[in-house]
């Protein structure tokens, strides 16, 4: 599989560890004498945000691996569609319907944009569907936007930035600025830390919203520097904050103003280096977490993979956890069925305990703030602090803290 494919790819992988396209339905057949459970992933394997969705890809594939060479769910195998969006709202809708219609998935997850979620979820009763986020952080999905047939297994947005200015409203820091992505995570994120900063009586200067796949951030740079603020909140994922990450470090801007980040990403900090250290951030999910299931997942995935997984690694592989629970629990892959069995589910994770709220589907667990520094001669997250769920989860359908 090359890392940015076209088309249908159909992933299968058996007792065996093999791979089978779906032009081979017998082979199927013939090793687990039950039909398949399909597993629609249409993700954003070209564009700006193409290594989240490589993260995707793999661990969702390892994840199926190893579930079918102990036999599959109840005798039946997984089977995962996996296809590139792009990005694009409507060509992500376009691809799952087909997944429906052609395929006969009824069980989404690993969309990578939250614009591409959002064009989605509307259509989910109509498809008698599900969708299982394992990285979508923006507001409106678990508030005005929210359906039943959605679960969001990850932090929100807002959740991201309530956990961060907990630990900002001790750091001394008088006056703050924003650079986001210019959609929908970006926007709502950027919106609810702005309204923490006012709740701590620390000034917000300023914001900006940068176009997905920018490459040229001098100017947004300049406007930061600028601003006044010793303080800076980026919102940015993928090849964004890897450009905007090196450029800043090139202005020296970390001498004007203290970066903090919504999302701290291995694979960030392995594209920028130096200019990576110092900065504070939440992240999602880490590879050092002190569990038997993460212990586990790791333990596999760096045999596999070579790799230390990434947050959206350990997201994917969460998400994986609750939809196959609900899976075995109901032997049903009816939407109604996996509705009902995931409603209010809590479940041992590679993140610890996580569970659903049963009122908006919110993934319930504690938050992470942790600071990019030497460890040897690495670079590596740090962890500083941590916050229980009830102290940064926004209530129920609302979009911010206490909104």
């Amino acid at each position: 599989m090359t890392t940015a494919f076209k088309g249908r790819r159909s992933l299968i992988q058996g007792a065996g560890l093999f791979a089978l396209t779906a032009t081979s339905p017998l082979l199927v057949r013939q090793a687990f004498a039950a039909e398949p459970i399909k597993i629609g992933i249409p993700c954003a394997l070209t564009g700006s945000l193409a290594v989240v969705a490589e993260q995707t890809k793999r661990t969702a594939t390892l994840f199926a691996k190893q579930i079918n060479a102990s036999g599959g769910i109840n005798g039946r195998p997984l089977e995962l569609i996996i296809e590139d969006t792009g990005g694009n709202p409507a060509t992500c809708v376009r691809k799952v319907q087909q997944m429906v219609e052609r395929d006969g998935c009824r069980i989404f997850t690993g969309i990578t944009y939250s614009s591409e979620t959002l064009a989605v979820m509307p259509r989910l009763a109509e498809w008698d569907s599900i969708y299982v986020a394992c990285g979508n952080g923006d507001a409106s999905m678990t508030a005005d936007a929210f359906v039943p047939n959605f679960f969001r297994g990850n932090p929100s947005g807002p959740t991201e930035a309530r956990l961060l200015s907990l630990y900002i409203k001790d750091s001394g820091l008088k006056k703050f600025y924003a650079i986001g992505m210019d959609y929908s995570w970006g926007h709502s994120t950027v919106a609810a830390f702005e309204e923490e900063m006012k709740r701590n009586n620390i000034e917000f200067v300023g914001k900006v919203f940068a176009p997905t796949g920018t490459r040229d951030f001098s100017s947004y740079i300049t406007k930061i520097r600028q601003s006044g603020a010793d303080g800076l909140m980026m919102v940015q994922s993928g090849d964004d904050a890897n450009a905007f990450m090196t450029q800043a470090a090139q202005y020296r801007l970390g001498d004007k103003v203290k970066m903090f980040t919504t999302l701290i990403e291995l694979s960030t900090i392995k594209a920028v280096g130096e200019a990576s250290k110092g900065v504070i951030g939440t992240m999602r999910y880490m590879s050092t977490y002190d569990n038997p299931e993460n212990k586990k997942f790791v333990d596999v995935f760096t045999k596999e993979i070579k790799e230390t997984p990434d947050w959206n690694d350990g997201e994917q592989w969460k998400a994986m956890q609750f939809i196959t629970t609900a899976l075995q629990r109901t032997n049903s892959t009816k939407a109604a069925d996996l509705v009902k069995a995931l409603d209010g589910m809590e479940l041992d994770t590679v993140k610890g305990n996580a569970s659903f709220r049963a009122c908006d589907h919110q993934s319930l667990e504690e938050g992470f703030v942790v600071q990019v520094d030497k460890v040897g001669n690495a670079l590596l997250p740090v962890l500083v602090k941590q916050y229980p769920a009830a102290q940064i989860t926004p209530a129920c359908l609302k979009k911010s803290f206490d909104s």
